[in-house]
């Protein structure tokens, strides 16, 4: 008999073990790998700071648009867990969700993994249950450590290593760099794109002491000047290195790269949240993106002064384990109008009141995010709306149309 009846159980089952309950280490993965054939389908691996998932989704499509059966797993989702699980750029059923959940719980071990591990683990069995010619696994916070990593992929993607999530990683540049660099394996192959001198020299140490391959994407591949799907120029960076990673899993595997398919792969990828532009009926233009932390916020604001918008009013709040130190005089820099801080329903986000009052006058706190959008009902406009990805998804449950899911 099932140990779960429906998906909405599998839901349910996964809220218990807690969205963002953590416990670095690879003891609970190994156990339950132990008990299960390795994959036998190349394993692509990104891990960094910003940029993961962008990354990630532009390998998939190119590889996709090269006839290959794609996985791809990312996180977080917006609105529902399905998102996070992807095979040829559609979301697994709930049935399958439902059948492969108790696949986990039936395993030895599966019933002591965390949220996060749950997840990595059925998406690998949804992987090979699905005869995927090649899985592209977005890491989570971490890198030696992370979930993902317990697959010792082929390829490993570095996209720019930045100050986040310091109380777990450590609060320097180095010690985030010697984590991700902990995702190196000593039969793999990696590429970068670019570094803070600091975390290249991370990189290019943990390489050499493997004796593998490491390549930096620009030595690699050249700009992508096709259309890309996602916004901003800083996306041509995220190109560039899946890109790169392409022609190097290309050579591995002997596959013939395709300029078409390249370009085509690049032209319709997508992914929400980054500089993602809508605007609902009786609302003003908005733009959605998932900036998070100091180096993503750089990069936000140097594409909006690139396409010379400066929002008339801006939407953020953060999780409270954030610096606001470093992020907040660029916020305040994006533009001279109101900034609304909803609160989010998730237990990590910084109280409404308390990003309010760290940042001034200028801001104004909200309940929640319906209560912080109800005022710019029929204006005008521009806002943006940042912060966090968690209050995009408040976004993006309001008017799930936008994330342009496929079943």
């Amino acid at each position: 008999m099932a140990i779960l009846q429906t998906y909405n159980d599998v839901r349910a089952y996964m809220d218990r073990l807690g969205l963002f309950s953590m416990d670095l280490g690879l003891g609970r993965m190994e156990s339950f790998w132990a008990g299960h054939h390795a994959p036998s389908f190349p394993i692509v691996h990104v891990v960094g700071t910003n940029g993961k998932g962008s990354t990630s989704t532009f390998f998939e499509s190119v590889a996709r648009e090269h006839g290959l059966r794609t996985g791809l797993f990312t996180s977080p989702h917006f609105v529902t867990p399905r998102e996070r699980i992807k095979v040829d750029g559609r979301m697994l059923s709930r049935e399958d969700w439902l059948r492969l959940a108790n696949q986990v719980l039936e395993t030895p071990g599966g019933d002591t993994l965390t949220y996060f591990e749950f997840q990595t683990c059925l998406a690998m069995l949804a992987f090979m249950d699905k005869g995927v010619d090649v899985a592209i696994m977005e890491a989570g916070m971490g890198g030696r450590y992370d979930a993902t990593n317990v697959f010792s992929p082929q390829l490993t993607l570095f996209t720019p290593i930045g100050l986040d999530h310091e109380k777990v990683l450590g609060s320097t540049i180095n010690a985030i760099a010697q984590d991700k660099a902990g995702a190196m394996h000593a039969d793999g192959v990696a590429v970068t794109g670019g570094q803070e001198p600091e975390a290249f020299a991370v990189l290019q140490g943990r390489a050499r002491a493997l004796g593998i391959e490491f390549h930096e994407a620009r030595e690699v591949a050249e700009e992508v000047a096709s259309p890309l799907g996602l916004r901003g120029e800083h996306q041509r960076d995220n190109a560039r290195l899946a890109v790169a990673g392409w022609r190097l899993f290309a050579g591995l595997y002997g596959v013939l790269p395709d300029d078409d398919a390249m370009a085509l792969g690049m032209e319709q990828a997508f992914i929400p949240g980054r500089l993602h532009m809508v605007r609902p009926e009786g609302m003003p233009q908005f733009i959605l993106d998932g900036a998070h932390n100091h180096h993503a916020l750089v990069a936000l604001g140097r594409e909006l002064r690139h396409e010379g918008i400066e929002p008339d009013a801006i939407v953020f709040n953060c999780m409270a384990d954030k610096t606001l130190d470093a992020m907040l005089p660029l916020l305040r820099g994006f533009g001279a109008g109101p900034i609304l801080c909803p609160g989010m329903a998730f237990e990590r986000a910084a109280a409404p009141e308390d990003t309010a009052r760290a940042i001034g006058d200028r801001a104004v706190a909200y309940f929640d995010l319906r209560a912080a959008l109800e005022p710019l009902r029929g204006t005008c406009g521009v806002v943006l709306i940042c912060g966090s990805l968690y209050l995009l998804a408040s976004f993006y449950e309001l008017y799930p149309e936008f994330l342009r899911l496929k079943e």
